[in-house]
């Protein structure tokens, strides 16, 4: 977006603004992602230890403080747009566009916490490859073409391209949602106890183990003639 921020009209107060936007998102970011972590862990912990009930609570727990965490960073972005912007510029036109973005970045980060949490969650359950699936379709499929339309054709100019992102993060939380709500816990115990090893063995894994078995033995014969 920084890139982007180079065609609009007024390259310099925009690039400038949106250094000081990305910061305060990164500071922000802090926390659902630490939670986020957390979460993984607890499920991930919870299913390997064949205990699907828990590891639904452990999501529904952290989802329930996701969306406390995102209230309160849009209570923080609402009560410092005016003053946020003079701790990093004294240009009028760089606070003027930073306070002016930053309650949308309140509520950007409404949706970014629970959207966060909800990854960590997938990434408990062994499926981070579905997780990044739908952030990179809800980014780049939904958001980028409205960032781009509403900040180069619509005439909303720098406030368009965190439109756009907005829009993003609206869509992605509403579709991480929905993924982690369809979770089969029951199965994803199943699926744990398989990735772990310690589920039934079927013929290909029997045939994967007399195959490792033949190598090792293979292995040690070649030692033992060294």
């Amino acid at each position: 977006m920084i890139l982007l921020c180079g065609l609009l009209s007024n390259p310099q107060a925009t690039v400038a603004s949106m250094g000081v936007l990305i910061q305060t998102t990164a500071l922000i970011y802090i926390f659902p992602s630490s939670l986020s972590f957390g979460v993984s862990t607890h499920v991930g912990n919870e299913l390997g230890a064949g205990r699907p009930h828990n590891a639904r609570l452990a999501t529904i727990t952290g989802l329930s403080f996701s969306f406390i965490l995102g209230f309160m960073a849009l209570s923080f972005a609402i009560s410092v747009r005016n003053s946020w912007a003079e701790l990093f510029a004294k240009d009028a036109d760089i606070i003027a566009l930073t306070s002016a973005v930053l309650p949308i970045i309140g509520l950007c980060e409404l949706g970014n916490c629970p959207q966060t949490t909800g990854c960590g969650v997938l990434r408990g359950t062994a499926r981070p490859k579905m997780g990044a699936n739908i952030n990179f379709g809800c980014f780049y499929v939904v958001g980028m073409p409205v960032a781009l339309w509403l900040g180069f054709f619509a005439g909303f100019d720098f406030i368009g391209l965190w439109l756009g992102l907005l829009a993003a993060q609206a869509s992605c939380v509403v579709s991480m949602l929905f993924v982690v709500a369809q979770t089969d816990w029951e199965h994803e115990t199943r699926r744990a106890k398989q990735l772990t090893g310690g589920g039934a063995v079927g013929p290909m894994d029997e045939h994967h183990i007399e195959d490792s078995l033949s190598s090792q033995e293979k292995e040690k014969d070649g030692n033992l003639l060294v």
